[in-house]
């Protein structure tokens, strides 16, 4: 189970706790945003699959990065209406085959699977 506490702190600044660590979320652009949190998360759960990935093909993949874009919807609700991804494998040698097993691999990613399957969310006054 994952739990995390956010506490408002001052304006559109919240803190986020989750147990493990600490971090500032700042909707005004004095820190990284709630949408750029998102993306990061979905960023960073890809960079561990790629990491699995890596270790069990004995590929030496080091100081990768994932790019990460998205563009939000100008209708109502607004939401990502895309969000493309494209991993920097800093010029490691892979066949299409080994390139296309490590692209399905990544969409393995809890976060993806999240975004994907439309999860639902409850809310309720505590």
């Amino acid at each position: 189970m994952y739990k995390l506490e956010i506490t408002h702190r001052e304006d559109y600044s919240f803190s986020v706790n989750s147990g493990a660590g600490e971090f500032l979320i700042d909707a005004k652009k004095k820190g990284a945003g709630p949408l750029d949190i998102l993306l990061a998360g979905l960023a960073s759960c890809i960079g561990v699959y790629v990491r699995k990935y890596s270790e069990g093909a004995k590929l030496d993949l080091k100081n990768f990065k994932v790019n990460i874009e998205a563009e939000l919807t100008k209708d109502s609700p607004l939401r990502f209406q895309e969000i493309k991804v494209c991993l920097d494998l800093k010029g490691s040698q892979m066949d299409e085959r080994r390139k296309n097993a490590i692209l399905d691999f990544i969409k393995n990613c809890p976060a993806h699977n999240t975004l994907k399957n439309n999860p639902s969310v409850e809310f309720k006054i505590c």
